[in-house]
């Protein structure tokens, strides 16, 4: 049997910005990327904690420390710059491989930088 777990999720992040006309997608400070095991080009939840609104979209890697958390194409009628939201990655798993399994979850304060993980 395969399971479906929450591999990792950034909590709290605030948007810093929107592009309807760039290419759909949600482009993450490479920090927070790396302190949430998240891979470029993969697919992730994102939920708009100030909404209530979710969709569906995938990763582009933002500089480094830049605390840059924007919405592209699309989902940039989501969310407005400074709505926090939570984006949240899914793997699946064989039953005792999940019953193992540590999700990351990387929890963001101030310009978007983590508190914890």
């Amino acid at each position: 049997m395969q399971i479906t777990l929450m591999k990792g999720k950034i909590d709290r992040a605030s948007v810093t910005e929107t592009d309807l006309h760039h290419e759909g997608s949600i482009s993450i400070d490479r920090e927070l990327l790396d302190a949430a095991g998240f891979l470029i080009g993969e697919r992730v939840e994102v939920h708009n904690i100030d909404t209530g609104a979710r969709f569906t979209t995938y990763l582009v890697e933002a500089p480094r420390a830049s605390g840059t958390v924007d919405l592209n194409g699309a989902a940039a009628r989501v969310a407005a710059p400074g709505d926090r939201i939570t984006v949240v990655a899914y793997a699946t798993f064989e039953e005792a491989e999940a019953k193992l399994f540590k999700p990351r979850v990387v929890l963001v304060g101030r310009e978007n930088r983590a508190l914890r993980s």
